[in-house]
């Protein structure tokens, strides 16, 4: 066949050039590049043939060693990242084909870098080749254990049905790892760090794979090495979707897609409005209004938490500007992370954002923080809170009784407000223990000459139940929910010459 094709080439073309190997007299095979031209006579015919080849021995050598170093690592003749990737692919195609895993094993050695230090290079590069020979030892024929870079590996694990089955395969390799290597009488004993993750469990692409199981294996390293972590999908993709929440939320800051609803606090015996908190929202373009619970807590402890939070007292503060020129003067309390709140310039911004709006009496803004943020580090909490007093803004301590506060604590926090949780208050008409934590927190606040406020007012009974019980502040979806600030003004005046207001001047 092979002739036969040759000439075919040469009766279409009259020439052909390929590769051809001979034998030499002693038997030995050598490959030849050849070519043969035909040559004609002047009536148009072939009158001959004119074959040339040449000895490329050495040139094929010396492609094989160029290939070596493209796909093999020179120290320990393991396959290189290249080769890695190339045998990777094909076990993804193959294991999908027989409907199998395959585990992707990170390696890392510990403690390899004090060998280096200590003993040389020379010496840690010997011991590199042992370990990796017995690595490679302890694999299957057809697993693949490659030389990422350094002191780390990488396997790959082929025929895994179950996740299961690549365990007694890590075990060997930690043994590998592990086992006393003798160099030149200095005797040596590492161990090693995996990280494993399976495809297509993991059904990400080969660089991706690869980074998975280095993540896991950095769990390894912190559960104290010489040791194996596999990669948790679930995990990584809640990670995969905090961060797309943030980046999310830091374009909806940009695009202005915040705003502040508010809610009124009144004063249930009078019927004055004697404040309004600020609840943050998000108009998304397509999924309509989000809630604060949906995205806050997912930012929490991220720079753009900071971003928003600055932006929540510069609305507030900007919207007791606005509401001012319309003679409608009333306080606003927002919001304080405690991430937010132990800010090093904390104190320092929230002055450049006071003294942008003079017009709006630094009292008018209330901070509240969480009995828990605040509990967390008191000394620091408890100093924040002084100087942003010393500002003439007011604090109040949200969620009460929620945080175990001592007596102490509370005693120490300079906040002129307690607020009484909603989960105490909801249920106070049916449940005589909850009503007795929220007279037990009014009894508190009185002792110490702090107002309270109850949280999750729902309806006319609830009003009464608390004045009955020496609260007389209170808001709640009984009083208003949480509206845009469009709306405040209208509430304000139903509220003041309408029935609500009637119905909760109860005494």
């Amino acid at each position: 066949d092979f002739y036969s094709t040759i000439c075919q080439t040469l009766n279409a073309t009259n020439y052909w050039s390929g590769e051809v190997w001979f034998h030499r007299k002693n038997g030995q095979e050598y490959p030849t590049n050849f070519t043969v031209s035909a040559v004609k006579n002047d009536t148009g015919k072939v009158s001959h043939y004119v074959i040339l080849f040449s000895d490329i021995t050495r040139l094929k050598e010396h492609q094989d060693q160029l290939e070596r170093m493209a796909n093999y690592d020179d120290l320990t003749n393991l396959p290189n990242r290249t080769l890695l990737r190339d045998r990777l692919s094909q076990a993804m195609v193959r294991s999908h084909r027989n409907a199998e895993s395959l585990a992707i094993a990170f390696m890392d050695l510990d403690g390899f870098k004090a060998v280096n230090d200590t003993y040389g290079h020379d010496l840690g590069d010997d011991l590199l080749i042992k370990i990796s020979q017995r690595m490679k030892a302890a694999l299957r024929e057809g697993d693949t254990l490659a030389r990422f870079g350094g002191d780390e590996f990488v396997a790959v694990l082929l025929d895994i049905k179950e996740a299961d089955d690549c365990k007694p395969l890590i075990e060997r390799l930690l043994q590998a790892a592990a086992s006393t290597v003798d160099l030149d009488g200095n005797l040596m004993q590492l161990s090693v760090s995996i990280g494993v993750t399976l495809y297509p469990k993991d059904g990400a692409d080969e660089d991706q794979l690869v980074r998975h199981a280095d993540q896991a294996m950095y769990e390894a390293k912190q559960a104290g090495k010489n040791c194996y972590k596999l990669f948790d999908t679930v995990l990584d993709e809640e990670i995969s979707t905090r961060l797309k929440t943030i980046e999310n939320v830091g374009s909806a800051l940009s695009k202005q897609q915040l705003e502040l609803h508010y809610q009124p606090k009144v004063n249930m015996h009078s019927g004055e409005v004697i404040g309004l908190e600020a609840l943050i929202r998000w108009r998304h373009p397509v999924h309509g209004l989000i809630p604060p619970l949906e995205f806050l807590p997912v930012i929490e402890g991220h720079k753009i938490a900071l971003e928003v939070g600055r932006w929540v007292i510069n609305e507030a503060l900007s919207q007791m500007s606005q509401w001012g020129q319309n003679e409608i003067h009333i306080p606003i309390s927002v919001n304080v992370s405690p991430f937010q709140l132990q800010q090093d310039n904390f104190v320092i911004q929230l002055e450049e954002l006071l003294s942008e709006y003079p017009e709006v009496p630094r009292s008018y803004l209330e901070l509240e923080i969480l009995e828990s943020s605040a509990l967390s580090d008191i000394s620091q909490v408890t100093a924040t809170m002084n100087e942003c007093h010393d500002l003439g803004v007011l604090f109040a301590l949200d969620d009460f009784g929620t945080g175990y506060s001592s007596l102490t604590y509370l005693r120490r926090l300079p906040a002129h407000m307690i607020k009484i949780d909603q989960s105490f208050v909801r249920d106070i008409l049916e449940d005589p223990d909850d009503l007795a934590i929220v007279q037990g927190v009014i009894g508190l606040a009185k002792s110490f000459k702090r107002e309270v406020i109850a949280e999750g007012v729902e309806t006319i009974e609830h009003g009464i139940k608390l004045l009955n019980s020496g609260c007389v502040l209170a808001q709640g979806y009984g009083i208003a929910r949480p509206m845009p600030a469009s709306d405040i003004p209208a509430w304000i005046n139903k509220w003041k010459s309408g029935d609500a207001k009637t119905s909760f001047r109860l005494i």
